[in-house]
């Protein structure tokens, strides 16, 4: 009587051997064998070779294993360096980008400086007037700036003391203090003054000196005003010591 087959357990299936198992216990089984069983030899050495094929097999998996493992490496290390390159660009943005702010509100103060300080000027310029009635003017072919220079200069060397100074892109004025010393070049002895010169710019690139001088003669019985002659006299000698300064006329 055929046996009736049992039911399926419940339990876990048994767990399959590997191919490669297989093959050793078959050579092992083989190698048992006696002389007279060729044909179980001859699988034998069938059973070898794929053996040794297998192995191959494996030996190249594991070796293309490892290479792919190089890979993935070397690409994970060329991800973090691409991301510490871009946090680095980014942050190299960022601060340029606050370097330019903070340029930009450095130039609009200097800017609103520079407005600040040309309003300042026409405001002394229109404020600046020098009655030109008593004085000597002289139109001097050289730029304001080495006029004025040039006249600094010559007050200086004849020791007199500058008491206001002002001095903008088209005006130049000059009030020293009163002295009592008197230099041969310009004045006489016994004689105090105080120079008052205006300079003011032409469209010509020149400029325009006016020079007054307030004398007072000094006697036993006080001081008094000086002639006219002796003013205009001292006042034209201030304007040749500028000019003299001023050197050739092709040189500024």
């Amino acid at each position: 009587m055929d046996r009736i087959p049992e039911p399926p357990s419940d339990g876990p299936a048994p767990r399959r051997p590997s191919p490669l198992g297989g093959i050793l216990w078959a050579l092992a089984l083989l190698a048992a064998c006696g002389p007279d069983d060729q044909p179980l030899r001859t699988e034998l050495d069938s059973l070898r070779k794929q053996l040794a094929r297998q192995e191959s097999l494996i030996t190249s998996l594991q070796e293309g294993t490892k290479v792919m493992q190089q890979q993935i490496d070397l690409l994970n290390r060329e991800l973090r360096e691409a991301r510490q390159a871009t946090e680095r660009a980014e942050a190299a943005r960022t601060a340029l980008a606050e370097r330019l702010a903070a340029q930009a509100t450095e130039n609009r103060r200097l800017a609103a400086d520079a407005k600040l300080a040309a309003d300042r000027r026409a405001r002394a310029e229109q404020s600046l007037h020098v009655e030109e009635k008593g004085g000597q003017v002289e139109e001097i072919p050289r730029p304001l700036a080495a006029v004025s220079k040039a006249a600094a200069e010559v007050l200086a060397r004849h020791g007199y003391s500058v008491k206001v100074s002002v001095n903008t892109e088209q005006r130049a004025v000059f009030v020293t203090e009163r002295k009592m010393t008197a230099p041969a070049s310009l004045e006489v002895p016994g004689l105090r003054n105080q120079y008052l010169l205006s300079l003011r710019s032409l469209p010509s690139r020149g400029t325009r000196l006016i020079v007054k001088a307030e004398f007072e003669k000094i006697t036993p019985d006080g001081a008094r005003p000086a002639g006219g002659e002796e003013t205009t006299e001292v006042e034209r000698r201030l304007i040749a010591e500028i000019v003299k300064a001023l050197g050739p006329a092709g040189k500024t």
